[in-house]
């Protein structure tokens, strides 16, 4: 007979911010030897690779994204009468079915390369000023002004743009500090300047279509089948969410990875072809995105355990990615390591990152100009990490030098 999840006498985990992300990296990893699953403050969570994208898998666990404000116990009547907008970061069923179907021929590996010539450009300009000096505070320099002219570019917003995405992004991302009662002014005035902007873009792109991603989704047809207005402005939104914070974020992991493992760099140095494996590497020992939230949209019986409807369970990216079972010496930072088990930071199942193709093409062109510009590369004082409960995270200050004049 199947056991009541909430029998289990299981052990429970909290976020000790005393923890290095080494120490947390560690923890994670041992924890996932003796227990699949563990108690967390909400709900479970799952600490396997092949338990995570089982469940990842299940389309029965829904996406826990519309359940932020509720779970911080957040209640008020602006934020509640935002506009409710289908999402393909938080649809299910037949709904999230219909919006994959229709955009996903617009994201694709050929999308995203003809990107690669003007990504190297804007990480060349970016790289400029610094090379000159030998030293930089990177994540301000390089990789929070990195991904918002790419995103400007795929959606064909024009370059005096860039700072009012960039700003707006700042606080669009605040959605996931696990502080509403605080950030909610601010996410939902930047998401209604957001909103009015993009609807007079689309309104642009319907009257003039260019060779944009926007003009692509606008035209976008599957058996009759179109976006509305409202489905565009959210694709839009979810682009910007999911296409700029993650990438500066996982860069700055990158960077601190490569500056802590020198070895590891000079490697990548010396063979390009090793470029694809860093990146991937980099995603599974330090990924950005740690974790993500599901929960049970009706009763689930998953090991012979009862998971009752409303359950809340955390697959941890950290966890599965340091997973034993699937990698060899997985405390290990190797950029050589075979392909196999593919890592999960991009997440597993219908909610799989739609912008894969454009995420790695990003970090491979930005590797390999790096990799040309900042021979020596190395600390320059203590990395400043922003806190572990954040839901996409990297270093928030990172103090590197390197050779000048490259």
């Amino acid at each position: 007979m199947p056991t009541l999840i909430s029998d289990l006498d299981l052990p429970t985990v909290t976020t000790d911010l005393s923890l290095s992300e080494a120490e947390r990296r560690e923890q994670l990893h041992q924890l996932a030897q003796d227990h699949w699953i563990a108690k967390v403050e909400l709900g479970y969570v799952i600490t396997t690779h092949d338990d995570c994208a089982a469940m990842l898998r299940d389309r029965k666990w829904f996406s826990a994204l519309s359940l932020i404000a509720q779970t911080q116990n957040y209640e008020s009547e602006e934020w509640s009468s935002r506009p409710q907008r289908p999402s393909i970061l938080s649809t299910e069923g037949d709904d999230h079915q219909r919006i994959r179907r229709i955009v996903s021929p617009a994201f694709t590996p050929k999308s995203a390369d003809r990107l690669r010539p003007f990504m190297r450009s804007v990480v060349n300009d970016l790289l400029d000023p610094i090379c000159e000096v030998g030293r930089s505070e990177f994540v301000a320099d390089v990789c929070e002004p990195y991904p918002i002219p790419i995103i400007c570019e795929l959606l064909g917003a024009p370059r005096e743009d860039w700072e009012l995405f960039s700003r707006l992004a700042v606080d669009i991302f605040k959605i996931f500090n696990g502080n509403l009662a605080e950030d909610a002014p601010a996410i939902i005035a930047a998401s209604n300047e957001m909103d009015a902007y993009m609807l007079d873009l689309i309104a642009e792109r319907r009257s003039a279509p260019r060779d944009d991603l926007l003009s692509d989704l606008i035209s976008a047809e599957q058996e009759g089948d179109r976006l509305s207005t409202d489905e565009l402005l959210s694709m839009a939104n979810a682009l910007l969410l999911a296409g700029t914070d993650t990438t500066r974020n996982q860069l700055a992991c990158a960077i601190a990875l490569f500056a802590q493992h020198p070895e590891q760099f000079e490697l990548m140095r010396s063979n390009r072809d090793l470029t694809s494996q860093a990146v991937e590497e980099v995603m599974r020992y330090l990924g950005a995105v740690r974790g993500t939230g599901r929960y049970a949209s009706e009763e689930i019986i998953y090991r012979d355990l009862i998971f009752p409807q409303g359950t809340l369970i955390f697959p941890n990216f950290v966890a599965a990615n340091h997973d034993a079972q699937k990698f060899e010496e997985p405390l290990a930072f190797d950029i050589t390591r075979e392909g196999g088990t593919p890592h999960l930071t991009f997440g597993s199942g219908i909610h799989y990152c739609l912008g894969a193709f454009l995420a790695r093409a990003e970090l491979q062109e930005a590797f390999s100009v790096i990799a040309d510009r900042l021979p020596n590369l190395r600390l320059d004082g203590t990395v400043i990490w922003k806190p572990l409960q954040n839901g996409i995270w990297g270093p928030e200050r990172l103090p590197i030098a390197f050779d000048s004049g490259y």
